[in-house]
């Protein structure tokens, strides 16, 4: 195996990152206490889908939890939470992850325990028909099967009926031309209700695979140790990595676009999107935080401040800012919530605001302040064994490459108001905005 060492800033002890031959990587961090975290993180997600199984990265992740060949569905889950372990999976756009949280135990026994049940549930999902439920006529009212099938309809149902989700939606999918960011990770009713298991199989057959894995043990433990159990159970009996694939990345929009739907609300909403660096690209991605930060995050924001604390009378209910970081692209958003008769004003005050991060220079007390807020964040996802764990997870599989966690503080101490306005002009001009609006239905 290849061994590399990184530095991980508040860690009493480097963090070692193994290679395989077979391209799997095993992260193995030294964190005292009784609490172990143990996580492995995929290189999949909507970005490796298609019109076609759009939503069937998400679906997958439930079904991982339904059993294997060695072990019934439930039996993970029973097994490990009756050792105190918190047990969960997520789905994003560039991954899928999967993590327990739990005490090691007296000799590491029940850590070593949440390894083979872990890597046996990654190798080996049986996906059995029973568990998924049986397609179905999303039109048929006559079906009554309760399999995973609709719990995963129910969910995109739910989450598609929120406001909020719909205004992000029409913004995200209207800020990409062909890139498979543009869809929504959940995916649709219509897919999740068609898609068979040997089309979920072959999906997980073609990305689950050694390449594409990362496994990460955050802990207090013997690192040899570890490091060969998790090689001994991480057995992938051959499987062939999956294709290489490269995705064509958009440009941003040359001029504002606007999309505007209609919804079941008594309020408006606006989100403005902006498209961005990749997530490897440090600096500027820390200059994208900072701005997000003075711009609408807290009480003391720009947004918050301008908008909502100074206005002679109530036009916004809400307004703040978000950075998402992906591998092939971030996202820069801002928000609103705002009464719909004062639409035009509002929108008109959102813009002014963006361009004001400009013609309003930021002050040196805004970046100070912006920064001592960045490195308190950084200090506190190291606190934890789950922090801990995410943090590699994200820097491993979106990144790809955790040596930039070394530069992490001095990259944030080194940012100038000239390397935010640089920053500020390559990607949050208006002429590359989607402004995505939602409107209360007349009906």
């Amino acid at each position: 195996m290849k061994k590399s060492l990184v530095k991980y800033p508040y860690l009493t002890e480097d963090v070692e990152i193994y290679e395989r031959e077979n391209g799997h990587k095993i992260v193995l961090a030294h964190k005292e206490g009784e609490l172990v975290n143990v996580s492995t993180w995929v290189k999949t997600g909507s970005i490796n889908e298609d019109d076609t199984n759009n939503g069937i990265s998400h679906f997958l992740e439930h079904l991982m939890f339904k059993g294997t060949h060695k072990h019934k569905a439930g039996y993970f889950d029973k097994t490990l939470e009756a050792k105190g372990a918190i047990v969960n999976a997520a789905t994003w756009k560039d991954y899928t992850f999967y993590y327990v949280t739990l005490p090691k135990g007296k000799n590491c026994e029940d850590l070593n325990l949440a390894i083979e049940l872990h890597a046996d549930m990654m190798l080996d999902p049986v996906l059995p028909e029973e568990e998924i439920g049986a397609p179905f006529d999303l039109n048929n009212p006559k079906v009554t099967d309760k399999r995973e099938r609709h719990v995963v309809i129910e969910e995109i149902r739910m989450r598609k009926d929120q406001n909020w989700t719909k205004v992000y939606n029409a913004c995200n999918f209207n800020m990409y031309k062909k890139h498979p960011y543009k869809r929504d990770v959940i995916g649709n009713p219509e897919i999740i209700s068609q898609v068979t298991r040997q089309q979920i199989m072959d999906y997980y057959q073609t990305f689950y695979t050694p390449e594409n894995m990362t496994t990460i043990i955050v802990g207090d433990f013997d690192k040899q140790k570890i490091l060969e159990k998790v090689a001994k159970e991480f057995d992938f009996k051959g499987r062939p990595n999956a294709p290489k694939k490269i995705n064509e990345i958009d440009s941003p929009t040359e001029h504002t676009i606007y999309v505007e739907n209609k919804g079941k609300s008594n309020t408006s909403y606006l989100m403005a999107g902006f498209l961005g660096p990749k997530a490897n690209q440090l600096k500027e991605n820390i200059e994208l935080d900072i701005i997000s930060i003075i711009l609408g995050e807290s009480t003391s924001s720009r947004l918050y401040q301008n908008l909502i604390e100074k206005q002679p009378e109530q036009i916004f209910n809400m307004a703040n800012a978000e950075h998402y970081q992906f591998k092939d692209g971030n996202n820069f958003f801002v928000q609103a919530n705002f009464k719909p008769e004062k639409r035009d004003l509002a929108v008109e005050l959102v813009k002014k605001e963006i361009e004001n991060l400009l013609t309003n220079r930021i002050t040196q007390e805004e970046l100070e302040k912006a920064k001592k807020k960045t490195k308190s964040r950084f200090a506190y996802a190291a606190e934890t064994v789950s922090e801990i764990g995410e943090t590699i997870g994200y820097y491993m599989t979106v990144c790809e490459d955790l040596k930039l966690i070394e530069n992490y503080l001095k990259a944030v101490e080194d940012i100038t108001i000239d390397d935010l306005e640089n920053t500020i002009k390559k990607y949050l001009s208006l002429d590359n905005a989607v402004i995505s609006i939602l409107e209360p239905d007349a009906n």
